[in-house]
């Protein structure tokens, strides 16, 4: 598979598109075809509008993004990590979606003197114990995605809960995350497979179960399908669900429409959060392509900007990586979620929110954002991280 090159020169102004020799490349390893195909397009597209927004550049230095699809294949991920490390001599990675590609190619990359930022997956095996020097991650740790999906349930007053959710390490760390936040009973605990497509065995227990509310993970094409057939199943008028951001992004709103309205969410960031940085950033996103914003482009845009910000900090030398994992630690860049910093182990310390599914007065649902459940979270894995 040959890959995509996004190249920008130092010389765009002058009508070439040939890369400048000082170029930096940077590797990006993301899912790109097949049901979950838009959320690694969404973190490509949000990584290059940061560069777009930079005049070709990050923290003015040229790069040169090297894009190629993993087709959600941990194996196909750890070749090509391998092929850019030795035969391109990348030293800067990003992009992977799903947590079991991030297990088979991230340790190949950070062992081998490569630094990576996640602008997703972040597993908790990799948060704790085996965190390292050179693996950065802007999202938020996979159990604090969900945690505040518990938060979210608890305050809204369930007392019992029926679980859902691909069994992969994501699954696996999300109803991890929400029990460890959410103070009712759960009812019951379901994996699902990572390309399941019919979820009629499954909503018939839930309707047997009787729960207060349905947490369930499904990203990306899999989140359709179950909200599709949740409906179908009459249970939205039944039993509430509270899920966190993956399982109700922009792309699936807009293909379930009001199938999803009242539901109640839970997020790191949303489109009108009322800051520059963000505002900047949901402008040239809407001028820049016709489709839906999600978490996952300001994720691979937040990708973007941190390292610029090592970039600016280093004179665009990566040369010395403990100087430039110096600079990174730093966050010395305007997030579009406002306050954002790294923890010992290099994972986010940021506020969590509610969000909720609403009307607007076009007819259109949105996500409105309506509180606070975390201030200054981090992860719980971050006390075992010995960094």
């Amino acid at each position: 598979m040959k890959p995509i090159l996004l190249s920008i020169a130092l010389a765009s102004l002058l009508g070439t598109t040939a890369v400048a020799a000082d170029a930096v490349k940077i590797g990006m390893i993301t899912t790109l075809t097949g049901p979950a195909g838009y959320l690694g397009q969404d973190i490509r597209d949000g990584f290059k509008l940061a560069m777009d927004m930079d005049g070709g550049k990050l923290g003015g230095t040229p790069i040169e993004l090297v894009v190629e699809d993993d087709g959600l294949k941990p194996g196909q991920g750890k070749q090509i990590a391998e092929r850019m490390l030795g035969e391109e001599g990348i030293k800067l990675f990003t992009g992977i979606v799903f947590s079991n590609v991030a297990g088979a190619t991230v340790p190949d990359i950070v062992d081998n003197d490569a630094i990576y930022v996640s602008p997703n997956a972040a597993p908790s095996n990799l948060a704790g114990k085996e965190c390292n020097e050179n693996y950065f991650v802007v999202s938020w740790q996979n159990d604090s995605l969900h945690e505040s999906a518990g938060q979210n349930a608890t305050n809204l007053g369930y007392k019992k809960a029926f679980l859902l959710a691909p069994n992969y390490q994501a699954g696996k760390d999300a109803l991890t995350g929400f029990k460890r936040y959410f103070k009712g009973e759960t009812a019951a605990e379901i994996y699902t497979k990572l390309d399941q497509t019919d979820f009629a065995a499954e909503l018939a227990q839930v309707r047997a179960a009787k729960p207060d509310v349905v947490f369930q993970f499904h990203p990306g094409g899999l989140g359709i399908t179950f909200l599709r057939q949740y409906e179908q199943a009459g249970l939205t008028k039944e039993i509430p669900m509270v899920v966190a951001e993956p399982s109700m992004d922009g792309v699936i709103l807009q293909s379930v429409g009001k199938a999803a309205l009242g539901l109640n969410v839970s997020s790191h960031w949303n489109h009108d959060f009322d800051n520059p940085a963000n505002k900047a950033f949901v402008e040239a996103w809407e001028k820049a392509y016709n489709r839906p914003l999600t978490s996952y482009a300001e994720q691979g845009y937040e990708a973007a900007l941190a390292y610029g910000a090592a970039l600016k900090a280093t004179g665009g030398s990566i040369e010395d990586l403990a100087a430039f994992r110096d600079a990174m630690r730093k966050a010395d860049f305007q997030s579009t979620r406002g306050k954002f910093a790294f923890g010992k182990n290099q994972h986010p310390i940021q506020n969590w929110y509610a969000l909720k599914v609403v009307e607007g007065a076009d007819g259109k649902m949105d996500l409105k954002t309506v509180g606070e459940l975390f201030k200054d979270h981090t992860d719980p894995y971050a006390a075992d991280c010995k960094l």
